[in-house]
């Protein structure tokens, strides 16, 4: 049996296409798309990418499941990466509310359910794990999605900061809006409150070649490079979070639904993810240590082989091939 040819993570599959959609509101927003290479495909996966990312820092994960047959897409959100500004600057990320993206998120979702075969899977990394929960939970107000299983990496289901009530750190984040331009940036140039830039990669993951592809990625192509989200987004941010946190929101979504986490994330909350897991009528955890940072479908191999098993496992049980 011929061996498969190498992954190039720093160019975009021949089989893939990139090409735009359109929100409700008529902001332009890119996709990438791949075939799958089965006559029959093993269904479809849309993939929605975290704070600041861009879909070509995934396309090794993204080109593994087109070739174990999967259909994939994978878009920006409105204001990211090859998408545009919804700040007053080109760097700064900011949005006025998270449910703009959720409703479109909900809008993209119907369209591409009508243009792919099934099952319907939609995959999402950090803050994309946090709106796509938020589209579960709020899918009956706002037309939502119904995918057959969902797979979030890191989701941001809780932020990894001070220990305070989130009712506080809420609060605080509000009068931070009105303190200021609320579209002025939270924090310096990084991934994380008050954490210099060159220790940015021991945030995200182990492996530096990975951690340089985003680098590469960048400079060539510049409209991706996003820094600091606005205080605004940081506000949002919580007010999301309180609408997950309400009794009964996660315990109402009837999807399964994997989790996979560490406990070594400085940027979002482990326990939030463990206890969301717990919540979720059919959610499942899996969980990493000290070997994973945030970043784990970016991590070294090892670790990545034990994720990519674990979600097809998860995906053959939940959502097997029609």
């Amino acid at each position: 049996m011929k061996a498969a040819a190498a992954i190039n993570r720093r160019a975009i599959p021949q089989a893939a296409s990139e090409s735009v959609w359109h929100t409700v509101d008529g902001h332009t927003v890119r996709r990438i798309d791949w075939p799958g290479v089965a006559e029959s495909p093993r269904g479809s996966i849309l993939f929605m990418p975290g704070r600041g990312d861009f879909y070509e820092k995934y396309l090794e994960t993204l080109e593994q499941w087109h070739r174990s047959g999967w259909r994939v897409t994978a878009s920006d959100w409105r204001g990211q990466a090859g998408s545009g500004r919804l700040g007053k600057d080109a760097v700064t990320g900011h949005i006025d509310d998270f449910n703009t993206w959720t409703d479109d998120l909900a809008h993209f979702w119907r369209q591409w359910r009508n243009e792919v075969p099934g099952p319907h899977v939609i995959a999402g990394h950090s803050m994309g794990g946090h709106l796509i929960m938020r589209a579960l939970v709020d899918g009956k107000l706002s037309g939502g999605i119904a995918p057959d299983a969902a797979v979030l990496s890191a989701p941001m289901l809780g932020m990894n900061g001070p220990a305070l009530p989130l009712p506080v750190l809420h609060g605080t984040a509000k009068i931070m809006t009105l303190a200021g331009d609320p579209t002025r940036q939270a924090w310096k140039w990084s991934e994380k409150p008050g954490e210099k830039a060159s220790r940015r990669a021991n945030l995200l993951t182990h492996d530096p070649e990975r951690y340089a592809d985003e680098m590469w990625w960048r400079e060539a192509r510049p409209e991706l490079v996003m820094g600091p989200a606005s205080w605004r987004w940081v506000e949002r941010a919580y007010a999301s979070w309180r609408v997950l946190e309400a009794p009964g929101a996660l315990e109402s979504v009837n999807v399964p639904v994997l989790i996979v986490s560490t406990t070594s994330d400085r940027l979002v909350s482990h326990p939030a993810n463990v206890r969301a897991a717990e919540r979720l009528p059919y959610g499942k955890l899996i969980a990493f240590g000290d070997e994973a940072h945030h970043e784990i479908l970016r991590e070294v191999d090892a670790v990545r082989e034990r994720m990519m098993r674990g979600i097809e496992d998860f995906l053959d049980e939940v959502a097997p091939a029609r």
